[in-house]
Formats: C-alpha cells, structure tokens, sequence
C-alpha cells in the first residue's frame, strides 16, 4: 500500500542543461528534469493505470462486501476496510506522486505535501495493522471453526478497525507535524529546501521505529501463517483419514466449515505475501538510505516508492481470482443490477 516520506532528490542545475525550473519565474525554484516525451506518456499511462485499478478494485470490494448481507461477517469488514486504506492511497496519494514522479516537481502547494507525507504514513501503516488483525482473525476460525463466531464477532472486528486507523493516522500525523524526523537534518533540509519540492526528511532513529513498527506485525502475520497452514495441513489429513469412514452429521459440518476457513486463510495469506513482498525492500532501503547519507539513485527510489504503492491495486485482483463470490458480485454491480429491490439478499455463495 503506501510508503513512508522519504527525501525527493532534485537534479543540480549543471547536470541537467539546458536548465529547466519547475516555476520559472520564481526565485529559488527546484530543478526540473522531466522524462521525454516517450517515456514520459508511457510512465503516466503505467502510473495511471495502477491508480485507476487501486480507485474502482477497492471500490468494487468495498461495495460487495458492505452492499451483500451474506458478506456482512466480522471478518470481510476488516477486509472492506483495508480495501478502504487501498482505495484512499489510489484516490489522495498516487495521483499526485505520479506528477512528481514524471515531471520531478512538486505542484500542489506547501500545505498538501505535507497531508500528501501523512497520508503516505497512515494508509500504509493502517493496512499493516488491518493485515495483523486479519492473521489473527484468520488463526481462529482456523484453530477452532465451530467456536470462532463467538470468539471474533462484528464488536470486536470493528474495534480492531478503530484501533488500526487511530494508531496509523495519529502516529503519522504527529510524527510529520512535529518535525520531529528531521531533528539532527536541519543542514540537510535547508539544503534541498526549494520551490516545487516536496522533501520530508526522516533521521536514524525515526527510520528505525518505522522499520519495528512494519517488521513487529509482519514478524506475527508469518507466525500465525505458518502455524494456519500446518494446522490445515493435519485437518486435511484427518478428514481424508475419515473418508472411508461413516462420519456423523456434525463432523460432516465441521469438515466443511473447516475447508471454506482454510480457503478464505490461504487467500489472505496470499494478500499478506503480496503486501509485505512490495513493501519490503522499500523499509529496508529506508534503512541503508538514512544511515549512509540518503544515496539511493532517484530512479531506484521512484520504482521502490511504487512497486509498495501498486501493492493498493493487487488485493482485488487476488480476491477476484480466489473468491467466486467476488466475481459474481462485480457481474452485479458493474450491469446495475444492485439497484433492484432486494438485491442485497442476493446469494453469492452456498451455505
């Protein structure tokens, strides 16, 4: 989903001539050095492509899941919101990065470079918590399908969205308002400080908490993991065991709630390994850029920044591969037929 501020590097005038400026008439504007004019369409069409994708994806999940009452569960909530952190990051944040990203300047105003930097941190940070919780969610229905409803219920699930978004969008906003990221940087800051920039930069210590707060929930999402998919394995096992076998009607049910748990876990498992996969080596860069004087080349930045920003289009990619609900739910809604009366107690899937 989205990565956290980092330094936008600006050509020097005597790299780049003849010079061109972003505000050409105006003292102290930054360099701008833009693609030609080949390149430059293919980029904006690639970066286009990706935000329009992460906008109607998450839509079409959030609309199936919220519009359908038989996706109305505790879990797809969590998953509707995320889709919701993706949507935002397509809607505020992508947009923008692209136009810097192609025309290496900033046109936006001062103000919301700064909403443009927290928006950046919360979104991403939010759907690393949204994800954890998911695991977890996930690691019940697994452990123990008959007991799970009781366990993990809509209160609970909506307390963990709360908790997401609260910790993401406090934590970035404080952190970014505060300056407190750029202590030890002043000469720095003041240095690449131009018209038409948008530089954040984050010191040592503060890219090291990044990286805790990104590793810690990744560390638990592969623990829950790997115990989800050793646990499925042995339930598979013994359900194969018993196919020989005269089974009772309740096992029969809890083989079969066990199976469609399975699945939707591996399905979102794939989503976590598609999520921490993007955004990997974009924390660990963060951690090699601020140590040895933030000397990534621009063009390694630009594809770090938006393999992790193209990571808010591939979750409805994956669920409509994996879900067949979802696919049916896309034929409704995309030839209208949501707008029928009764048309959220529409079946997706057997009971």
């Amino acid at each position: 989903m989205t990565p956290l501020p980092s330094i936008q590097r600006n050509l020097s005038s005597d790299q780049a001539p003849p010079v061109q400026l972003c505000y050409e008439q105006v003292n102290g504007s930054c360099v701008k050095a833009p693609y030609s004019p080949g390149p430059r369409l293919l980029l904006y069409l690639v970066f286009g492509s990706g935000a329009v994708l992460a906008v109607f994806g998450n839509l079409l999940v959030m609309t199936s899941i919220l519009h359908f009452k038989q996706l109305h569960s505790p879990a797809n909530f969590l998953v509707a919101s995320l889709a919701c952190a993706d949507f935002l990051v397509g809607t505020t944040v992508m947009p923008f990065s692209m136009v810097r990203s192609v025309e290496s300047c900033w046109y936006f105003g001062d103000a919301y470079c700064k909403f443009h930097s927290c928006f950046e941190g919360s979104f991403c940070y939010s759907s690393i918590f949204h994800l954890c919780f998911i695991s977890i969610d996930r690691y019940i229905a697994v452990t123990d399908p008959l007991v799970y409803p009781s366990k993990f219920t809509v209160a609970l699930s909506g307390k963990c969205i709360a908790l997401s978004w609260l910790l993401a969008v406090i934590y970035s906003f404080s952190l970014f308002y505060s300056r407190a990221t750029e202590a030890g940087l002043e000469e720095l800051v003041s240095a690449l400080t131009c018209v038409g920039g948008c530089q954040v930069a984050v010191n040592q210590n503060w890219v090291l908490i990044d990286f805790l707060l990104f590793f810690i929930p990744t560390l638990v999402m592969i623990t829950l993991y790997s115990k989800i998919f050793l646990i499925a394995k042995q339930q598979a096992r013994k359900i194969e065991s018993l196919s020989h076998k005269t089974a009772k009607s309740s096992d029969s049910y809890k083989d079969r709630v066990a199976k469609r748990e399975r699945k939707a876990a591996t399905t979102l498992g794939i989503a976590v390994i598609a999520f921490l996969i993007s955004w990997l080596l974009y924390f660990i860069d963060s951690i090699i850029d601020a140590f040895l004087g933030f000397i990534t080349p621009t063009y390694v930045y630009e594809i770090l920044v938006w393999i992790g920003y193209y990571n808010s289009a591939m979750n409805p990619l994956i669920y409509a591969f994996f879900y067949p609900w979802f696919r049916k739910a896309i034929k409704l809604i995309v030839t209208g037929q949501v707008f029928r009366e009764n048309s959220s107690s529409i079946h997706l899937f057997a009971e």
